[in-house]
Parts: C-alpha cells; sequence; structure tokens
C-alpha cells in the first residue's frame, strides 16, 4: 500500500481526508496543517499539572495520563494533528535496558554499549513489552476522531548515540569512535535498534496511528559521507518496515542541512526542516515528491506577536511553490513558551492560508 491510499483505520476514523493527511500526501488542502514537535509537555501549565510528582517514564506507561497529555495542546492550540506522548528511549526501557531519564540531564544510560557483548542487551521488542501504547493509542483515536495522531520513534542513529555515549552528548566522541573504529559492531548495533524502531512503530500504526515521525535529533552531527555510509542504510530499513502501512513518514533531526537530500532518500514521504534553511532552499535539496514540514524557529516566539507574524509570513511565502507543506517549528516547542504564542500561531497560519 502507498502513502496515497487509505488505510482501513483511517477511513474508519475520518482522518484519511484532514489537512495534515493531505499536505503529507501531496494533495490540495483547504489551510496549511500546523502542529508542534513537544506541543504536548513542558509549556502547557495543565501538563505540569498532572504531571507533578510522576517520574517522566512513569507517565509514558500509564494510558489514561497519556492520554490527557496528548489531547491537551489540541484543545488548547487547535493543531491540525496530535503527536503520541511519549519519549524515544520508551521501547529501549521496555526492552530492559537500565535507563532513566533525569531532568535537566535527559536519558542516562547505566551501561553503556562499547563491545560485542554489550549487543546481549538489546532484545526484540515485542507488542506485550509496550502494551500500554496500544491501550493509549486506542483510547486517544476514540477522543480524537477527525484529527490524525502522529506516533513517532527515535531514529537508529540517535538511540544508539545515548546508548553508546551513555546519555546526551555534545561531540559523541564515543559513538564517533565506534562507528569507525569497528564499523561491523557499528553496523550490527544500528540493524538491532533498526528491528527494534519498526516494531514500535508497527505497535502505534496497527493500534491507530496516522502517521509516524523518525526523530534523528542527532544525526546532524555526521558529514553527508558517513551518514550515507553507517546511518542510511538503518534508516531506511525502519522507513521500509512501515511502508505497507500505507501511512505518511516523516523524517526529521537538527543541523541536518548538508543531510536533507539523504534523509528523503531513505525513505520519507515528508522531510522535517529545521529554521537554518528555507524550505524552497530545503525543497532543491530533498528533489521532487516529497511534502516538507517546518520550519519556524521556535526562539521567535519569545518576540512580539507582530514579530511572530512576521516571520511566520516568511516561512509560508517561502513553502509557497512546495508540493505539499505542513507548518511546524524548525525544533520542539522550548519549555517557557507563552502557550499563547503557540495558539495565536496556528490561527494566523490558518487564517492566511485559508482556500
Amino acid at each position: 500500500m502507498s502513502a496515497n491510499q487509505s488505510p482501513a483505520g483511517q477511513q474508519q476514523t475520518g482522518t484519511h481526508d484532514s489537512a495534515f493527511l493531505r499536505a503529507c500526501r501531496r494533495e490540495p488542502v483547504p489551510h496549511t496543517p500546523v502542529w508542534f514537535m513537544r506541543q504536548a509537555g513542558r509549556s502547557l501549565p495543565e501538563y505540569r499539572k498532572v504531571r507533578e510528582g510522576i517520574p517522566m517514564l512513569d507517565s509514558c506507561m500509564r494510558p489514561e495520563l497519556v492520554t490527557e497529555i496528548t489531547l491537551q495542546p489540541v484543545r488548547r492550540h487547535n493543531v491540525d494533528a496530535a503527536i503520541y506522548y511519549s519519549d524515544i528511549v520508551v521501547p529501549l526501557k521496555a526492552i530492559g535496558i537500565d535507563l532513566d531519564i533525569k531532568p535537566g540531564v535527559g536519558p542516562v544510560i547505566a551501561n553503556p554499549i562499547r563491545s560485542r557483548a554489550d549487543l546481549a542487551q538489546l532484545r526484540d521488542l515485542t507488542p506485550e513489552d509496550v502494551w500500554y501504547v496500544t491501550e493509549a493509542i486506542g483510547l486517544l483515536t476514540a477522543e480524537l476522531g477527525p484529527t490524525p495522531l502522529i506516533g513517532f520513534a527515535g531514529a537508529p542513529f540517535t538511540l544508539a548515540s545515548y546508548l553508546v555515549e551513555g546519555g546526551p552528548s555534545r561531540n559523541h566522541e564515543h559513538t564517533k569512535a565506534l562507528m569507525y573504529g569497528d564499523p561491523q559492531l557499528w553496523a550490527d548495533l544500528l540493524d538491532r535498534l533498526a528491528e527494534i524502531t519498526s516494531a514500535f512503530l508497527k505497535v502505534q500504526i496497527e493500534a491507530g496511528a496516522s502517521a509516524v515521525q523518525l526523530f534523528d535529533s542527532w544525526v546532524g552531527a555526521l558529514a553527508p559521507a558517513d551518514y550515507r555510509r553507517s546511518v542510511m542504510p538503518a534508516s531506511a530499513k525502519v522507513f521500509r518496515a512501515v511502508e505497507s502501512y500505507g501511512v505518511p513518514r516523516i523524517h526529521f533531526g537538527v543541523g541536518t542541512g548538508e543531510l536533507l537530500g539523504l534523509m528523503g532518500e531513505a525513505g520519507a514521504d515528508v522531510v522535517g526542516v529545521d529554521w537554518r534553511v528555507p524550505l524552497d532552499e530545503a525543497a532543491r535539496r530533498v528533489g521532487p515528491g516529497k511534502a516538507l514540514q517546518g520550519n519556524f524557529d521556535p526562539a521567535i516566539l519569545f518576540s512580539t506577536p507582530e514579530a511572530v507574524e512576521v516571520k511566520a509570513r516568511e516561512v509560508l511565502d517561502a513553502a509557497a511553490g512546495l508540493e505539499g507543506h505542513v507548518f511546524n517549528l524548525g525544533h520542539g516547542v522550548p519549555p517557557t513558551t507563552d502557550p499563547d504564542a503557540l495558539t495565536r500561531l496556528v490561527e494566523y497560519v490558518h487564517t492566511q492560508t485559508a482556500r
């Protein structure tokens, strides 16, 4: 099934003709659809209230709480899609990796993967390992109705970087040392992670997700030749694994201006663009046959409403000639963002692009 066909689940929920999915399929839209990475979370007071006293990973494993948090920005901002509330390390935790998300730091791995023996930590992921995902998505799709739900996962490179470094890293020294020093072990690690990621995305799609996004947050640390040789095969394997479901597949990374063409080539239907490359130039780099997502600079949300509108207009003008465009930020919503700035931005984009 191609991304231009309608999976049965989308027909049943009425999401197939939503502005978001139409834009992903490069079809005419009633307005440019908008959603925001990290729209469900730290910027919302209602999120902080329901999360109070609950550790991050615990919150990802409570279906009713996941449902409430995922719905909050849809209610508040009138965005065109919800994104499933979770974290990219959830599937790793589910298969028994000893990790925790430390406030102000991020995911921390107790036993980093540095040798072939360490690969034994990475067993296959089964639907039973993430039963709470299936349950939460069932609850969500019932509540969302015609609003699409985006499932997501971390890409093999970014997951590998966390696992090898033991946590967030600025320069990825251990990751690159392994990639260059033992290319076979590196390839085996990424292939194993591609299997786990594919299984995690399949669970979300089969439960009712209308689209999926693969986050390769750290891949901008690589040169194009290294990406093509050492990363792209694993990412392509993930996209192939879910191709038959016919849901749009989005690929996003930060600082990936030099990789945009390759990221599209890996198999995405939609390529996410951060704020560093204008969308018209990004389209030239990606080539025909792909929609683009992005790319408002999230830092501008802290400026005046007038400045936000000026910048949003620039993004929309740069997107005017695209085959398909989903308006988004060039990265996640910063935690101290005024939620009203996001609500106003959604309304502005919808009003300016109404057809």
